[in-house]
């Protein structure tokens, strides 16, 4: 994966507009709202390859995605990078 250090993504991410507290539900809620948010957010891409990039998959909603969902991407694309490198070899 790439590193990113330009985040002036961030001044454009709808959720600098919106409460904090949608984007970590408690145990038992839904991330509906939170994923509204990012679905309809111009820098929703950048959020999620940052969140790839930092391995952040253990809280809240980033890029659209709840850890969980973050997590199963994160391996699949690994997984992807292994296959790559077999090949390559």
């Amino acid at each position: 994966m790439q590193q990113h250090t330009d985040s002036r993504w961030r001044d454009s991410a709808l959720c600098r507009e919106t409460d904090p507290e949608i984007f970590y539900p408690e145990v038992g809620q839904t991330p509906h709202a939170a994923k509204r948010v990012c679905a309809a957010c111009p820098v929703r891409a950048a959020c999620l390859t940052e969140a790839l990039d930092q391995r952040d998959v253990t809280f809240g909603v980033r890029g659209g995605m709840t850890p969980n969902e973050r997590r199963e991407l994160a391996r699949a694309q690994d997984a992807i990078t292994r296959c790559e490198r077999r090949w390559a070899a």
